[in-house]
């Protein structure tokens, strides 16, 4: 996690210094079009993760097999209705709705066409990847990661010493490192995992269930690409390509941070749908609270050092800093900060299978972002004003998720909150004052020690119970002694 995160700032860096403002912006916006279509694939990807991990929860390897082969062949067929959506209305909307410079039109076009090709192969390679991960081999996951960063270190380099238009040139090196981490998937989990061989077969006890599961999940997936993506592209009808540009820098700070949190969530993820799958509520709940606190503490020890130090960060990263980019970073990442204490609940949710009542409010909340964000955008307001409304939608969300999984899995909302947002808020009153005069008075790298250490020592003495620490210290010791 923490060399991908390295890789991927350095990569930003040059990438958006080798394309420049206007064409890291065209790439950015583009790539907002085809997200806007890929939701089904998002939809899906979850549905094969909790139903190939209920499957091992149940010790069932034929079922295993049937959901494998029946998520591949619904892949198969998601890609290609990506790709008449993309060439029809996707394409529609690049050529008559976003602002592009006209000499760079030909450009974007021909990094639409590859981009598509992307995604196309990526949609197929999600059963792989979820089998990976229900199986949790987090080494394996881990290692593949750590090749695509690599690749994407190798597409730096050849950027710097070709001679095409840097634009396509990026996105058909994007495409074939796709194509590369397709293969690798693809060729562990044919090697490793018999029950990922596939054969065709339609078999309706196995298929209907994972459609409709994931066709509630689209709903709640549709919302958050319309108030991710959806604002990107009302961003650039509003304010013009250089604001995608300053969204394109938050969006990459923001997901090497919550990336780190989120591959953290991944190892426990199936663990949470196993639990629920052979009953054992007791081990779910104790998961899901300890999971909601780490997950916190994982992301404000990231949220602090760069929120306070925002502005020196991106001078020393990019150089020249686009216009809103340290605005724009700050709010996104308190809303990543509400997103990871979600995610542990969202997921427990998605382990009983109750897509519909979920989806319904959950996901009817965050479609009010995109249109609440263009009536105050057309009323005069700042760039920065959908953001601050995609916050106050995701705490809206996160109370709802809190109620249904307190109801569902028998979980008292007085201790829900004792055991987790008590403890968060403890965390914040006693790091945040000693991060803000850190960051304040001392040099970078020391305020960023202090920083850390404030929230490793409040994390270990509020966040984990006695047993958590006991475990620490002893797994410390051992660290220590095989040192020694």
């Amino acid at each position: 996690m923490l060399f991908s995160m390295g890789i991927t700032f350095y990569t930003t860096r040059v990438v958006l210094a080798t394309l420049g403002f206007d064409d890291f912006g065209i790439y950015n916006v583009v790539g907002s079009v085809l997200a806007m279509f890929a939701v089904l694939k998002a939809s899906m990807s979850t549905s094969t993760s909790r139903f190939l991990t209920f499957a091992l929860g149940r010790e069932d390897k034929e079922e295993f097999r049937k959901t494998f082969s029946a998520a591949l062949t619904i892949h198969v067929l998601i890609a290609f209705l990506f790709l008449v959506l993309a060439e029809t209305a996707g394409l529609w909307y690049l050529e008559n709705i976003m602002e592009i410079p006209p000499d760079r039109m030909n450009a974007a076009r021909a990094v639409y066409q590859l981009s598509i090709v992307s995604a196309m192969v990526t949609i197929i390679q999600v059963p792989y990847n979820a089998a990976i991960i229900s199986h949790e081999r987090m080494n394996i996951y881990a290692y593949i990661e750590i090749l695509n960063v690599c690749l994407k270190l190798g597409i730096v380099y050849l950027l710097s010493i070709g001679h095409w238009d840097q634009l396509i040139f990026y996105a058909v090196l994007m495409l074939l490192v796709s194509c590369l981490i397709t293969g690798v998937y693809r060729l562990y989990c044919v090697k490793r995992f018999k029950e990922c061989t596939y054969k065709f077969e339609w078999d309706r006890k196995v298929i209907y269930p994972m459609l409709t599961f994931s066709g509630w999940d689209t709903l709640g997936n549709g919302a958050v690409i319309g108030a991710t993506q959806g604002v990107n592209l009302l961003l650039n009808s509003f304010f013009g390509i250089l604001v995608n540009t300053a969204y394109g820098v938050c969006y990459q700070i923001n997901n090497a941070a919550i990336n780190f949190v989120r591959n953290f969530q991944m190892a426990v993820n199936p663990q949470i749908v196993k639990n629920y799958a052979a009953g054992k509520l007791d081990d779910l709940r104790s998961l899901i609270l300890q999971n909601a606190k780490i997950s916190f503490v994982l992301m404000w020890l990231l949220f602090l050092p760069i929120s306070l130090n925002l502005e020196l960060i991106l001078q020393f990263w990019l150089g020249e800093v686009p216009e809103y980019a340290a605005t724009f970073c700050r709010l996104v990442l308190i809303q990543s900060l509400i997103s990871c204490v979600q995610r542990p609940f969202v997921m427990t949710i998605h382990a009983t299978g109750r897509m519909k009542v979920f989806q319904l409010t959950t996901g009817t909340v965050l479609l009010s972002v995109l249109p609440a964000s263009w009536f105050f955008l057309k009323a005069g307001g700042a760039p920065h004003i959908p953001f601050l409304v995609y916050i106050a939608a995701s705490a809206i969300e996160l109370c709802v998720e809190l109620y249904l999984v307190g109801k569902w899995i028998k979980l008292s909302h007085i201790s829900l909150f004792k055991k987790v947002f008590v403890p968060i808020l403890l965390i914040i009153a006693c790091t945040l004052p000693v991060s803000a005069l850190a960051a304040y008075y001392l040099p970078f790298l020391l305020a960023v020690a202090v920083s850390g250490l404030s929230v490793c020592v409040s994390a270990f003495y509020i966040a984990f119970d006695k047993e958590t620490r006991s475990k620490v210290l002893q797994y410390a010791k051992n660290i220590l002694c095989h040192t020694k």
